[in-house]
């Protein structure tokens, strides 16, 4: 196919886009004159195979193929209402992949919406990755304030550490250094750095807890902010238990450090100027 093709497909592709329900989709009554086929019948038993392999994938066939009415204008200059279906990104991948192979227009949309499906994915797993990297964060800035509380409460910060790691056991069951050898994680790093996004707001959650009712209750010493602190979360791990959720069953997740580096590599990539670019 020629570039100036491709350019011309790509253009029409991206100008029927539109907005269901703050879903992005596209029209089967607009898609269909664009993948090459002219009867609107032959076009269902297309829609019909992609309805088949979306629900073979185990996938909820409604959620990507919604039946919908439309208004077209006929050379009378009247209008009529006709069916029409919405289709999700996903719907439309399927659509093409059990089109007509022969068709340029399919082996274009083929390819177009298995690049548009992958950048999706892409971009929700950078979403998950930067949440992640927020909420370690997050939970470094409230460690350093709930240590500066402690510290004018008569906690140093050897007792720190050792009340964080009392923390740790009632909300794990299990001793930091014995999850870290689970995790595989280095003896000098800190945990968090290897929790999933949910480990790290939990641990983020008993602390804040910590240094708010350290302050409400007036506590001073190493024994009773500890027992504080085991209280506090020993009650997160009721909560995550009562949803099913068992921390102790946590697997290592990346290194938090090393996603941080990746981000800012790539922000660094998408603010050079195109010259600038190799």
């Amino acid at each position: 196919m020629k570039t100036e093709n491709i350019k011309s497909l790509f253009e029409q592709f991206e100008a029927i886009v539109c907005d269901y329900n703050g879903v992005e989709c596209w029209s089967a009554r607009e898609l269909h004159t664009l993948l090459g086929y002219t009867q609107w019948r032959n076009f269902l038993q297309v829609v019909d195979k992609a309805k088949s392999a979306c629900a073979n994938a185990g996938v909820n066939v409604a959620d990507h193929f919604a039946d919908v009415s439309k208004m077209v204008s006929l050379g009378s200059n009247s209008q009529r209402e006709v069916a029409d279906i919405m289709l999700t990104r996903y719907a439309a991948y399927l659509l093409a992949q059990n089109g007509d192979p022969r068709k340029k227009e399919i082996s274009f949309a083929q390819n177009y919406f298995a690049i548009q499906t992958r950048r999706a994915e892409l971009v929700e797993q950078r979403l998950l990755e930067h949440q992640r990297v927020l909420a370690r964060a997050k939970l470094a800035d409230t460690e350093k304030k709930l240590s500066g509380v402690l510290y004018e409460r008569g906690v140093d910060g050897k007792g720190f550490a050792i009340i964080r790691s009392k923390g740790d056991k009632a909300l794990f069951h299990l001793d930091t250094a014995l999850i870290k050898r689970r995790f595989g994680a280095p003896d000098n790093r800190p945990l968090a750095d290897f929790l999933p996004t949910v480990g790290i707001k939990a641990k983020d959650l008993a602390a804040e807890m910590t240094s708010i009712n350290v302050q409400q209750k007036d506590l001073y010493g190493l024994n009773p902010i500890e027992q504080e602190h085991i209280d506090n979360n020993t009650a997160v791990r009721q909560m995550l238990v009562e949803r099913g959720i068992y921390p102790e069953r946590w697997t290592a997740d990346e290194d938090v450090k090393k996603i941080e580096r990746k981000l800012k590599s790539e922000e660094k990539k998408l603010q050079k100027k195109p010259s600038q670019k190799k």
